[in-house]
């Protein structure tokens, strides 16, 4: 007994062909715009998290060098009852360094990435204005000039 619903095979060739290409399309686009800038994005923060790394091992290694520097240096001034106060003189550079690079990330983008502020907007305005009537001059001719 034959059905009475229209099955994937009743459609023509064409129709068919159409909708499997829509959805190839259709999951080659999200592959497209999803995956690439995610791998972008992975590349990013790998690099992020390898140049992060090698900046605190640089910072730690300054820092056990002021140790070492401040130790062996002030000869006998720093040794028995004042032997902690390299320690907490390179502790307080730590900490410091810490709290410069806290308050960087936390500031946000500088002074040269921010918008134009109404002040230099003027100084725009000016400058092109100024552009404008010099290429309006270099345009007249010598005759015009003499007139």
């Amino acid at each position: 007994m034959a059905s009475l619903r229209p099955g994937p095979d009743d459609a023509p060739p064409g129709l068919r062909r159409s909708g499997d290409d829509a959805v190839r399309l259709t999951i080659d686009y999200v592959k497209q715009e999803t995956l690439g800038p995610l791998r972008g994005l992975g590349r990013f923060v790998l690099w992020g998290l390898a140049g992060s790394a090698a900046i605190a091992i640089g910072v730690l290694l300054l820092l056990v060098g002021a140790l070492r520097l401040l130790q062996d240096e002030t000869g006998t001034a720093l040794q028995g009852d004042w032997s902690w106060v390299p320690y907490l003189a390179v502790s307080l550079i730590g900490a410091a360094v810490a709290g410069v690079a806290a308050w960087r990330i936390t500031a946000g983008p500088g002074r040269a990435s921010l918008p134009a502020g109404p002040e230099s907007e003027a100084e725009v305005r000016r400058v092109a204005a100024a552009q404008a009537r010099a290429a309006v001059e270099g345009s007249r001719t010598p005759t015009e000039g003499a007139t």
